[in-house]
């Protein structure tokens, strides 16, 4: 019979234990730790405590502490303290030893709350400028695309709003009111919701919005918009909105922040067709900047030639006499103006369209063809014209591919859903998880320390004193090459 064996003794004391020797040289927390100084987070949020009693987590390891909540896609704070001792890497990584005192969960959500998504997005910027220092950012030309993730809300959240009045109605007058009076200002606020979602509202999240991409289940949902330098793929400007928000709307922004970001204005802007609007390439031209886009009208004229229909192209301007010149050889003249869309209409009489044997393939409208011209039509074809060049198609096929990349590499790290409720702190979760991407590039390919040359003191200064004078350069000398490429090409420039 075997005697009983009591269990090893576990030990009391651990002595000449370093965490540092524990650590491998190939771990990536050693590489973040090498190319990023957490020290600049003091200064951006001193004036966000208060100037009695101490801070009981300091704030670099608050910082580090939400990194590590992205980097390794924990579930919760809660799991992620609960982990925290059974993880000496993570322990190295604070600045922890094995019998440090664990913080609660709760000084995280505290210290978003406290802080703000504009620290965060401080933080994003310093990673961008680093990368710009590395040698990482080439800033000339820029990917632009946007993609939708999971609010953190159920569908069952979502409630009808029409039907939630009519029953408030017949008890709560006054409540009701002041619903509308919310309302009101929801929709001053959130212009760009649809309609559906003026109607239906989440309970639980109501800065998400409904959204069905494709013929799938629609779902509430957040829109992650980004710029990508086309060098080492550097996410170099982000914003996230509603989920419903048209991405058109938010190309020039992304260009601006850009900018801002790096200190170098783009020269070339890919897109999508999505982006392929008016505004976009008016915007890039009086930008100078090259928009490889496809034309978002030239896709709906496309689908009128497959029914049978002339393209405008089929219709020649004459600019000594204002007008337009049909198949058939009839003079279109302006009819009508719109100011608050900057267009002119040009038809033919009601007679003349209705006896043209061409007209079947003219248009299906009784008051026969309409051709619109934009007040800027020069300026639009200019740019329609370079979207369709070679090196437009060879980029925009590129665009494809980096893109799905970006957002591919931030769904390791679970952004393919919101971890928090709310825009604001959506935001942030995109700017820990861009900011991961971009550190991960330094560790790859920056060469040897990567630090922080600059402080963030001196940094601004360059942001506010040198950044108008080098963006001052750019403008002449873009310009002035833009305006001669166009009188080469023959248009009309507009100075």
């Amino acid at each position: 019979m075997m005697s009983y064996q009591p269990p090893p003794q576990e030990k009391l004391f651990y002595t000449g234990i370093h965490l540092e020797k524990r650590i491998r040289k190939s771990h990536p927390l050693r590489g973040i730790n090498d190319v990023i100084d957490f020290e600049f987070i003091y200064k951006e949020v001193k004036d966000k405590y208060g100037s009695n009693g101490n801070v009981s987590v300091p704030p670099p390891v608050i910082l580090k502490l939400m990194l590590l909540l992205v980097f390794y896609n924990v579930r919760s704070e809660r799991e992620l303290m609960d982990t925290l001792p059974e993880r000496i890497d993570w322990l190295w990584f604070l600045g922890y030893d094995l019998d440090t005192e664990i913080p609660n969960h709760s000084v995280l959500s505290k210290a978003r709350k406290r802080w703000g998504a504009e620290t965060f997005k401080v933080f994003f910027e310093r990673i961008v400028w680093q990368c710009v220092e590395a040698g990482l950012v080439d800033g000339s030309k820029i990917f632009v695309d946007s993609s939708l993730i999971d609010a953190d809300a159920s569908n069952n959240s979502v409630v009808d709003t029409h039907s939630l009045k009519r029953h408030l109605n017949k008890s709560y007058k006054e409540l009701e009111k002041r619903l509308e009076d919310q309302e009101v200002c929801i929709g001053e606020e959130m212009g760009s919701k649809g309609d559906v979602n003026k109607r239906y509202i989440s309970t639980t999240d109501p800065d998400a919005a409904i959204v069905r991409q494709g013929a799938g289940r629609a779902k509430l949902s957040y829109k992650t918009h980004r710029a990508v330098d086309s060098a080492h793929e550097i996410i170099t400007a982000t914003e996230v909105t509603a989920g419903d928000v048209n991405e058109a709307h938010r190309m020039t922004e992304l260009m601006d922040a850009h900018q801002d970001n790096t200190l170098h204005k783009a020269e070339t802007v890919v897109a999508d067709s999505k982006y392929g609007t008016i505004e976009n390439f008016l915007s890039c031209y009086d930008r100078a900047v090259s928009a490889h886009i496809p034309d978002l009208k030239k896709a709906q004229e496309n689908r009128h030639i497959k029914e049978g229909i002339y393209s405008e192209d089929k219709f020649t301007y004459d600019s000594q006499t204002d007008t337009y010149l049909c198949p058939s050889g009839v003079s279109l003249k302006q009819r009508s103006v719109h100011d608050s869309r900057q267009s002119m209409d040009y038809a033919a009489s009601k007679k003349e369209c209705g006896k043209c044997e061409l007209k079947p393939q003219c248009t299906r409208n009784k008051s026969g063809r309409t051709v619109k011209r934009h007040f800027r039509q020069d300026e639009l074809d200019y740019m329609r014209m370079m979207s369709r060049a070679s090196s437009a198609k060879t980029n925009i096929k590129t665009r494809q591919h980096l893109m799905e990349r970006s957002f591919a590499r931030g769904k390791r790290y679970g952004y393919d859903r919101s971890r928090w409720r709310g825009l604001w702190r959506v935001q942030i979760q995109e700017y820990l998880t861009a900011a991961i991407q971009k550190i991960q590039a330094l560790v790859r390919y920056a060469k040897g320390p990567a630090r922080m040359a600059m402080t963030g003191a001196i940094m601004d200064m360059i942001k506010t004193r040198v950044s108008p004078v080098i963006d001052f350069f750019i403008k002449v000398k873009s310009g002035l090459s833009f305006i001669k490429n166009m009188q080469q090409k023959g248009s009309t420039v507009v100075v």
